[in-house]
């Protein structure tokens, strides 16, 4: 059977909390006060930043280039918004580096306020755009997240998603101050399309 696969995920998706909206450059401001208000809060995960991170012009021209790459099919970003309060950015999904060919895979990385922590609100909004990403018209056979040992309750998430183990990578990302060991996992799509002239053995 021959995938009916376009490479274009939709741009708003909704779960029964949350909106999740693709990038334009009317949320940089929203996008700004989120990591604003939880900037220490992700230090201990995140990779380092630019001087100008915490500026709205830094995330329009962001924006900028993240709809151009949603609209191309090589990255697709999320920005969690709940349902009553639209204009307020409460999380971030993000499928980077989005590879075809024998691959069909993408990293998964994932941000949320530190105030709607413990309400299952990222696994509802991750069970929502994974299976967008595994849909007949995105296609992806394979997704990876990466997290340190540490970090709890990302592996609570993704144990949850059907996240399995692959194992620890030393010195994989450059956060807080020094390279840190990620564990990966990764999520394969069991309803995934050949492409056509594929054939399955």
């Amino acid at each position: 059977m021959q995938a009916p696969a376009d490479g274009h995920a939709a741009k708003l998706l909704l779960t029964a909390r949350l909106r999740l909206v693709a990038p334009h450059e009317d949320q940089a401001a929203a996008i700004a006060d989120f990591y604003a208000r939880n900037r220490e809060h992700f230090a201990p995960w995140d990779p380092p930043t630019d001087t100008d991170f915490l500026s709205a012009e830094f995330h329009r021209r962001a924006l900028h280039n993240a709809a151009l790459a949603f609209a191309g099919g090589t990255a697709f970003r999320y920005w969690m918004t709940p349902i009553g309060d639209p204009a307020r950015v409460i999380g971030s999904i993000h499928f980077s580096n989005v590879v075809r060919g024998a691959f069909q895979s993408c990293t998964l990385g994932y941000a949320l306020d530190q105030e709607h922590e413990g309400q299952a609100l990222m696994t509802e909004a991750l069970r929502c755009a994974i299976g967008e990403m595994f849909s007949p018209h995105v296609n992806l056979h394979r997704i990876q997240a990466a997290f340190r040992p540490e970090n709890w309750r990302s592996a609570e998430v993704l144990k949850r998603l059907g996240f399995t183990d692959e194992g620890l990578a030393p010195d994989y990302l450059f956060i807080d101050g020094t390279w840190r060991v990620h564990r990966i996992t990764s999520l394969r799509n069991a309803a995934f399309v050949l492409p056509a002239g594929w054939t399955a053995r």
